[in-house]
C-alpha cells in the first residue's frame, strides 16, 4: 500500500500546479483509496496533479489491490472517504457509504475472462477449480451466477496468470491489465464474463465504482463528486498527459495497450453511469441476493 498527496507527494505531471495552504486548519482533507492501476490513475489525474482543485479541500491517495480496499470498507479499517470498490463488495457497506454518479468502471460487452492452458468448453470449466482474484469482487460474483457450483482458490490478482502457467490452477478468473495480455503467454479465454452478462441480461457489467462516506454530510458530499467528475473530464480532454501519468502504473502494457485499456474503462459512462449502466448495478446485486450468493438486499443508491 501506498499513499500520495496531492498537494505535495503525488507524482509530478509536466506544469502541474501545486496548492498551498497557510494553516491546515484551513483545508479539510478528504481521503481516497483507489487502485494502482493504470485506468484509476488515469481517472483521479486531474486531482493527484492539482489540475482539479477545490477550494478549502486537500485530496490525499492510497494505493491498493481492490480485494483489501472491499475488505477494509467491509469491515471498517481505516476508514476513507472516497473508495474504489467492487459493486459485490456494495451491499455489505451501504450502512456507511453511498455510490458516486461518477467513475464506475462498466464492461460494455467485455469484463472479466475465464482462462485455461487447455482450450475448455463453457460447460467443462464448470466441472474445473477455479482460481479467483477474491470472494468480493464483481468477477467472483460474476463467475458465480454463470456457474454456481463452481469451487474457487483466492489468489492475488496479479498471480493468476502465472499460476495457471505452471500447472497449479487449471484456469484462472483474470481481471485489470490480464484481459488484454491473457493470449500473450499461450492461454485461452474459455468465457468473457461481460460478454455472457450482456447475453443474458442485456446491459453492461458493472464492475467496480467509487463510493463516498455518508458521514460526510450532503453538501460536501456532493463537491466532492463533482472534483471526481471534473477530474475524469480533465483526463479525458488532456488523453495525452493523463496517458502519461498512467504508463507509471500500467502494468506489462506499452503504450498502445494501456490506451486501450483505459479506454475501455474510463469513458463517458465513467463520467455517468446512463440509465441502463445504473439498471444494471441494481439487477447484478439483486440476482447476486436471489441467487443466495450475496446475504443482504442492496439499497443502491446514488449522490445525487
Amino acid at each position: 500500500m501506498s499513499i500520495l498527496s496531492s498537494s505535495s507527494q503525488a507524482p509530478s505531471a509536466p506544469g502541474a500546479d501545486v496548492m498551498h495552504s497557510s494553516t491546515s486548519s484551513q483545508v479539510r482533507e478528504i481521503t481516497i483509496a483507489h487502485s494502482p492501476d493504470s485506468d484509476d490513475a488515469f481517472m483521479f489525474y486531474g486531482l493527484a496533479t492539482n489540475k482539479v482543485r477545490v477550494p478549502g479541500l486537500r485530496f490525499t491517495h492510497t494505493l491498493c489491490d481492490i480485494e483489501t480496499l472491499n475488505r477494509q470498507a467491509r469491515e471498517g479499517e481505516g476508514v476513507y472517504d472516497v473508495t474504489a470498490i467492487s459493486f459485490h463488495a456494495y451491499p455489505y457497506v451501504q450502512h456507511n457509504y453511498a455510490l458516486m454518479p461518477s467513475g464506475g468502471s462498466v464492461g460494455d460487452g467485455y469484463g472479466p475472462m475465464i482462462v485455461a492452458t487447455r482450450a475448455f468448453s463453457p460447460s467443462e470449466i464448470k466441472r474445473k477449480r477455479i482460481a479467483v482474484p477474491g470472494t468480493l469482487t464483481t468477477a467472483y460474483l460474476a463467475l458465480k451466477l454463470f456457474a454456481p457450483g463452481i469451487e474457487t482458490d483466492v489468489v492475488p490478482f496479479d498471480h493468476i496468470i502465472p499460476e495457471v502457467l505452471e500447472g497449479k490452477h487449471e484456469a484462472g478468473l483474470i481481471i485489470h491489465e490480464g484481459q488484454l495480455t491473457y493470449d500473450k503467454s499461450g492461454l485461452h479465454r474459455v468465457v468473457d464474463l461481460g460478454r455472457w452478462w450482456q447475453k443474458v441480461t442485456g446491459l453492461p457489467l458493472p464492475l467496480g465504482g467509487n463510493a463516498i462516506r455518508r458521514s460526510l454530510g450532503p453538501e460536501l458530499m456532493s463537491a466532492v463528486c463533482g472534483a471526481l467528475r471534473e477530474s475524469i473530464q480533465y483526463a479525458l480532454d488532456h488523453r495525452e498527459e493523463a496517458l502519461a501519468y498512467a504508463m507509471q502504473f500500467a502494468r506489462d502494457l506499452d503504450p498502445q495497450l494501456a490506451d486501450k485499456f483505459v479506454g475501455m474503462y474510463v469513458n463517458e459512462r465513467t463520467l455517468d453511469y446512463g440509465p441502463d449502466g445504473r439498471e444494471a448495478v441494481r439487477r447484478l446485486l439483486d440476482m447476486g441476493h436471489k441467487a443466495g450468493i450475496i446475504p443482504l438486499a442492496s439499497r443502491v443508491e446514488f449522490v445525487g
